[in-house]
């Protein structure tokens, strides 16, 4: 199934209006049916208040689907299981100055594959970032959660911050409409509409 074929290796910017050509499918390279681009590209082009596209995984390259992309709607759970999901999903919440809620998810998602002798050091990062009454990136968890998290982050474990993680799913998903307005903004459905058109040629 033809989809989006995304560089992560060539990070190279296009300029002006070559880089929206790109990005809208009307440049294609020779002997490829994919849609060559850098998500990062496309995305400034589709989206003008995305900066920033998906981070760079293991892969060469990441093929981006409309299937894929139809998935996210399903459920947060398969949003953020997707590595190209989280991305387009962060840089969303940044363009609504409320990324801190999907940074600490994430954060915490690295946290638990932290090796044991490196727990103290994370946890007072994430602790300082994200948690603490005067964190600049302050999450929205009530008084006793907030204490609670404190005291396990002075003893780390690797699931010293999972009770403060599930909140904060639960607030993405449900109660602060993070999630909900994500599937009926312009960064997602710009992005399914272009890969639904490429599909379909």
């Amino acid at each position: 199934m033809p989809g989006f074929f995304f560089s992560h290796n060539n990070m190279t910017e296009l300029n002006g209006k070559e880089d929206c050509k790109l990005a809208e499918g009307k440049v294609h390279k020779k002997k490829q049916k994919a849609f060559g681009a850098d998500l990062k590209s496309y995305l400034k082009c589709m989206v003008p208040h995305i900066e920033s596209g998906i981070k760079s995984s293991n892969s060469k390259n990441v093929m981006l689907s409309a299937e894929e992309v139809i998935q996210w709607s399903q459920s947060l759970e398969k949003l953020l299981a997707s590595q190209s999901g989280q991305g387009v999903f962060r840089e969303f919440l940044k363009s609504e100055f409320s990324e801190e809620n999907i940074e600490f998810w994430l954060a915490c998602e690295d946290y638990k594959k932290t090796k044991s002798d490196h727990l103290h050091g994370k946890a007072e990062r994430i602790y300082e970032e994200f948690v603490q009454s005067d964190a600049i990136k302050q999450i929205n968890i009530d008084y006793q959660m907030r204490e609670a998290t404190a005291r396990k982050a002075q003893d780390p474990t690797h699931s010293s911050f999972d009770e403060a993680q599930k909140t904060v799913y639960v607030l993405m998903e449900r109660d602060s409409d993070s999630y909900p307005r994500f599937l009926k903004s312009k960064s997602y459905l710009n992005l399914l509409n272009q890969l639904q058109t490429n599909t379909s040629k």
